[in-house]
């Protein structure tokens, strides 16, 4: 059988299998019956994507059925094999969505299936600035576990987010990969028709940050081919329903890699039968270069470790967490005055022995020494922020906090291995030195541990802290020349520009005024770009001449005008990876703002992803608006619509995070006190109408202004 039948027939099997599912579900519960992924705004996402329909019932199901059978064309031609691996696509598709039919979580650990919007938005800014390079989908049965853990570690170890389907969890499983969301490998599920998640994922960045149009297949069959960086590794004997998928996966630009021999290789489809050479041979399929910085320590260190967690069972050594005083500096010198890789360890260093007794607890002190001849005292905090990512790279050790409120967790197994905190500061030194070379010209490292000198040294920390609030207190919009453009995110979303001010960071909430500062002087030809303010044509809305000539120049003529102040008139664009989003609530003549992690429905009747489906990809959607958490606080937040006064609901959790620099906002604007006593939450109410009594209960000054939709 040639590879074109060998496509066709797999492709066959999924319509059978699908029709079959559907009519058995349909017999059951009939057509009407809704069906839904959890937790997104875009139906059944790839059939949406591909067909513009957005498919709410069983009966849109079988609609969708008849377009796949359509592109079952069956001759011996490449396109229309490509066809009928997109329609093998749209099968597996309405059988996993049967399964949401037939089970509220038909899913399990160590599988997840679907992976829902919130997720896929928080791996934009990642994805936009490479510390995930690329998406692996791994499937099948590798020869032997032991193969199999070696190639996804060497893909986790490169960032590489790794989606596994089939026999290849079990395995993942017995070599001890460490697997879930937060550590960039995810167990999608057993069945071969589960790989349709990770389609479902590329399927919807092109939605969320490209603004493809549903139903629009060519442009979405290119955005994914150019824009998505995704590959698939197919292992063990192949069945045609899988040669099928992997069609469907090459139609929309994703190299497979199969360890299998091929007779009639079309393109994208290679055999490596090395093992050892898998790794190497897939990412240069899809041309992802991976930049690898060498670090002398005897653990692993990759983006892909961020999100580890260590537990109180698998913690050896803790540091502050209102245990014992931690807290960490940068500070800046003349050249002459930093002796460049020196590490020193002033108290107690780690030691095996002593954790045998129970869990360590510590003080700690970081201070990390730069000198440079780009170095500005303005760049301390931004090279501070980064120690968290550092040794959260860095496997087996957990760090949260900043500052003087910094708590840090060490494994058994980093103790075991020999990690010792003189490690920390290797890994300090080599990133230091990597990502700030333009300014870090020497680097040194003192790590404490001794109680006393902890407590003595924390003043002269404070007093730094201290000082650079006082700068920042004084870095107004009105107060500086310039402003930053930020165009990192158009590797995915091409028409969107962030303006990022003193008093308005990118919608990422990644890029202050001070970070796209510092990121010009890195890289000067980089995504930030200053743009002389000039003259303001409406201090009100925030309206320069400047400003709108470089959207417009960025956005290649897709955003002619940007206001910076204002939610109703020309605001500024969102890519898709913002962290809130704030809408207009009409009947309260106020906002209402949602953080990506609120699942439930906010009082304008939508979720988080609903209200972001109508913003991201660069477009300008007046009435809503992405933005950053802190931007919340700011002066400047909806300034032309009576300022943070507005906001009437947001989700508990984000007014508790938000509420004091909220409060002090407010009051300095207004003269309230307490001002997030007004705000509404959803354990106070989310309906319209229950919303508005408590606002009228509280007295909020929103209802009181002039209405926001105006006249």
């Amino acid at each position: 059988m040639n590879l074109y039948n060998i496509i066709y027939t797999g492709a066959n099997q999924a319509y059978d299998a699908a029709s079959q599912a559907l009519t058995a579900v349909v017999a059951e519960k009939g057509k009407e019956q809704p069906v839904a992924f959890p937790d997104t705004a875009y139906a059944i996402p790839c059939i949406y994507a591909a067909t513009g329909l957005k498919a709410t019932t069983l009966a849109d199901l079988e609609t969708a059925l008849g377009v796949a059978k359509s592109l079952i064309v069956e001759k011996p031609l490449l396109e229309t094999a490509l066809n009928a691996g997109l329609a093998t696509a749209v099968c597996a598709e309405i059988i996993e969505a049967i399964k949401y039919v037939n089970e509220e979580a038909p899913y399990a650990e160590p599988c997840v299936g679907h992976v829902v919007d919130p997720i896929i938005r928080s791996l934009g800014v990642p994805l936009v600035t490479g510390d995930i390079p690329g998406v692996a989908v791994v499937l099948g049965e590798c020869p032997d576990s032991e193969t199999l853990g070696k190639i996804v570690k060497k893909y986790q170890a490169a960032g590489i987010m790794t989606f596994l389907v089939g026999k290849v969890i079990d395995q993942a499983i017995e070599a001890d990969v460490k697997m879930g969301v937060d550590l960039r490998v995810i167990a999608l599920g057993y069945d071969v028709t589960s790989v349709i998640h990770v389609v479902s994922v590329a399927i919807r960045v092109a939605l969320i940050f490209g603004a493809v149009k549903p139903g629009d297949l060519n442009a979405l069959l290119t955005y994914t081919a150019e824009r998505v960086p995704a590959f698939v590794n197919a292992f063990g004997p192949l069945s045609e329903l899988i040669v099928a998928c992997g069609a469907g996966a090459i139609a929309l630009g994703f190299p497979v890699i199969t360890d299998q021999v091929v007779t009639e290789v079309p393109c994208n489809l290679l055999t490596q039968r090395d093992y050892d050479k898998f790794v190497d041979t897939s990412l240069e399929a899809r041309h992802i270069k991976i930049k690898i910085t060498e670090i002398p320590i005897p653990v692993g260190f990759a983006a892909s470790f961020e999100g580890e967690r260590i537990r109180k069972a698998e913690m050896a050594y803790e540091f502050g967490g209102n245990k014992t005083t931690a807290w960490e500096l940068v500070k800046s010198y003349d050249l002459g005055e930093v002796e460049d890789h020196k590490i020193e360890v002033v108290g107690p260093e780690i030691d095996p022995e002593a954790a045998k007794d129970g869990v360590v607890r510590l003080p700690l002190a970081i201070i990390v020494q730069v000198a440079g001849r780009a170095m500005q005292d303005d760049f301390e905090p931004v090279l501070e922020r980064r120690f968290h990512y550092f040794m959260n790279y860095t496997e087996g050790l957990m760090h949260v906090g900043q500052r003087d409120q910094a708590w840090v967790r060490i494994s058994k197994d980093d103790v075991a291995k020999g990690f010792q905190l003189k490690h920390i500061g290797e890994v300090m030194y080599a990133m230091m030195k990597d990502e700030f070379d333009a300014v870090v010209d020497k680097c040194a490292i003192t790590i404490i541990t001794d109680e006393k000198i902890v407590e003595e040294r924390k003043h002269e920390a404070i007093e730094r802290y201290n000082a650079r609030d006082d700068r920042l207190e004084q870095l107004t919009d009105e107060a500086v020349d310039d402003f930053y453009s930020c165009n990192m995110c158009q590797a995915f979303a091409p028409a969107h520009v962030c303006i990022v001010t003193p008093e308005r960071l990118g919608l990422c909430g990644a890029v202050s005024w001070l970070d796209a500062k510092a990121t010009k002087e890195l890289n000067p030809t980089g995504p930030c770009q200053p743009i002389a303010k000039g003259p303001c044509l409406d201090e009100k809305k925030g309206i320069w001449q400047s400003m709108s000539d470089a959207v417009n120049e960025i956005s290649q003529g897709a955003v002619e005008n940007v206001t910076l102040y204002s939610i109703m008139e020309d605001p500024m664009t969102s890519c898709g990876c913002f962290e809130c989003i704030c809408g207009i609530m009409p009947e309260a003549n106020g906002l209402v703002i949602v953080n990506r992690e609120y699942a439930g429905t906010t009082p304008v009747g939508m979720t988080f992803g609903e209200l972001a489906s109508m913003t991201g990809g660069g477009v300008q959607t007046p009435g809503f608006m992405g933005h950053g958490r802190h931007f919340i606080s700011s002066k400047k937040f909806a300034y032309t619509e009576g300022g943070p006064e507005r906001i009437v609901w947001m989700p508990k959790e984000l007014k508790d995070a938000v509420g004091e620099k909220l409060n002090k906002t407010v009051k300095e604007m207004a003269g309230i006190e307490n001002f997030t006593d007004y705000i509404c939450d959803e354990t106070i109410a989310v309906d319209s109408e229950a919303v508005c009594a408590f606002l009228s209960e509280k007295g909020h000054p929103a209802l009181e202004m002039d209405f926001i939709m105006g006249e």
